[in-house]
């Protein structure tokens, strides 16, 4: 039987569990790229489909490897801060975090055909690592909504017989859903519907008063990234066609820690052998790794000596990835027993870490056109557009589990649309660069993601056989992030992203 105070097992360990309550974000996570790379890359947005002869514009078309005429390596260093102002029931709160890190690293080598009778002028190898994707985040909002998070534990709980989580120790034997009810049991959120306690009862109650008016705080942190190293063949044919393809290795590693807190002055229930509780505090530690595989296929044209057309296609990511999760709950509540109220404190921390099984995660393929005029030795101008469907984000082995998170994403998501434009200019030594880039949200439904907008710039010195550029990205994005995964109550957060990239490039 429940216990006043819920102690732990001391020593950590780990458990094999089933699989965890998955959202379609988990798999947009890594299905959207953000836009990293070098700076010459970053200040032009990215449009670099048509120009190549950058190391971060081969993840865009492989072809561009072709256009170096010699062997270049840079590496590149960036500072990103994210700034989020959430509105949560008329309430305003800000958060931020900030991060440096290597974010581009690579090289490519050039090897000339001196053979007069073969057209194939030109092979070129490249390897390059960009971070695709960078985690780290901070997101905190408050207010006073009108539901209670014991909803989110009475969805996992009714129909459990509740003989099943009178005993905490049995914690790492349960299935994801079956912990929930036994954190929320334990520590008086939720109670059997029927006293004395019938082990085969199915049934239950909330422990917090129905007031209407609940105060939440929620804080999420997030870290890590995803990475891409691309290996990169390519080759020219008259200086007129450029072919290429990437094999790409994936590599991702992900955090999240968030803690959900909830008051109420609610009345106590004067029922004997009832809790009403006023305050919880629930702890979510999340850790995502794996690995993956995906492949690049492009073509340039060089319709004349100043247009270049180009056409790319990136192949879907085969993800096989691991989900931990370690959780924790404590409350503050009250009993009344002959008409005198008496204050408790329940607590349980399992102190073990779930670990569910390896799965795939299929991300979508994307097509790419673009085209770029180039104004001699003086600048260029150049435009990229892209097509995603969403839709097709698949989790697998394909169990009845797996299949009905497939039908959300292909029910919610959609095809989205993006164009990316930048300008290049020469004056001597110094290139000057901008760009604006557009990407349509995921989502059928724009309220739970916006559309992202972003502009850049940037500047370049040219040294000769080394090149120092730097570049300004600023992204920003609108969503909706709610307390719980299956909670409507959501926090409307206005995302804003500044990032300063540094590149060093030489030729050697």
């Amino acid at each position: 039987m429940k216990k006043h105070i819920v102690t732990a097992i001391v020593a950590l360990s780990a458990t094999i569990a089933s699989a965890q309550e998955l959202a379609p974000a988990d798999g947009l996570r890594y299905a959207i790229d953000n836009l990293n790379g070098t700076a010459r890359f970053r200040a032009m947005s990215g449009a670099f489909g048509a120009v190549g002869g950058d190391l971060s514009a081969i993840h865009v078309n492989p072809a561009g490897g072709a256009i170096f005429n010699y062997n270049t390596a840079t590496v590149t260093l960036s500072s990103y801060n994210t700034k989020n102002n959430a509105r949560y029931f008329g309430t305003n709160t800000s958060d931020n975090k900030s991060t440096l890190d290597l974010n581009q690293a690579g090289g490519i080598f050039v090897f000339d055909n001196h053979n007069p009778n073969s057209g194939w002028n030109k092979f070129t190898f490249a390897i390059n690592y960009d971070n695709a994707n960078n985690f780290d985040n901070a997101i905190t909002f408050r207010g006073t909504g009108n539901r209670s998070i014991d909803q989110y534990f009475l969805n996992q709980a009714n129909g459990l017989p509740v003989g099943v989580i009178d005993n905490n120790y049995r914690y790492d034997q349960l299935s994801f859903q079956d912990q929930q009810a036994l954190l929320a049991y334990q520590t008086y959120i939720i109670d059997t519907s029927t006293l004395p306690l019938d082990p085969n009862n199915p049934n239950y109650i909330s422990g917090v008063p129905n007031t209407g008016s609940y105060a939440h705080t929620n804080y999420v942190s997030t870290n890590g990234y995803n990475g891409k190293l691309a290996f990169n063949f390519a080759t020219s044919y008259n200086d007129k066609l450029y072919l290429g393809i990437n094999l790409n290795a994936h590599f991702t590693d992900y955090t999240k820690n968030s803690t959900v807190y909830e008051s109420n002055n609610g009345p106590v229930n004067t029922d004997p052998g009832r809790a009403t509780v006023r305050q919880i505090q629930f702890n979510n530690d999340m850790h995502t790794y794996g690995s993956g595989f995906s492949f690049n296929l492009g073509a340039i044209a060089k319709v004349t000596d100043e247009l270049r057309l180009g056409v790319s296609y990136e192949s879907p990511t085969w993800y096989r990835l691991t989900d931990e999760l370690a959780q924790s709950i404590s409350t503050n509540y009250t009993t009344n027993n002959s008409g005198t109220n008496t204050a408790g404190y329940a607590s349980l921390n399992p102190n073990i870490i779930n670990v569910y099984p390896t799965y795939t995660l299929q991300t979508p393929g994307k097509f790419t056109g673009s085209l770029a005029y180039i104004f001699g030795k003086t600048g260029l101008i150049s435009f990229d557009y892209g097509v995603k469907d969403y839709s097709n984000i698949a989790f697998k082995p394909n169990n009845s589990y797996n299949s009905s998170l497939n039908d959300i994403y292909s029910n919610t998501l959609r095809s989205a649309q993006e164009f990316r434009v930048g300008a290049e200019y020469k004056i001597k030594q110094i290139s000057l660069r901008g760009g604006y880039r557009f990407e349509q949200s995921p989502y059928k439904n724009e309220q739970v993601i916006g559309d992202l907008k972003s502009y850049s710039g940037g500047i370049g010195y040219n040294f000769g056989s080394a090149r120092l550029d730097l570049s300004y990205t600023h992204t920003q994005r609108d969503m909706d992030v709610s307390l719980l995964s299956s909670m409507t109550d959501s926090a409307r957060v206005n995302s804003k992203i500044n990032n300063i990239s540094l590149s060093y490039t030489i030729g050697f």
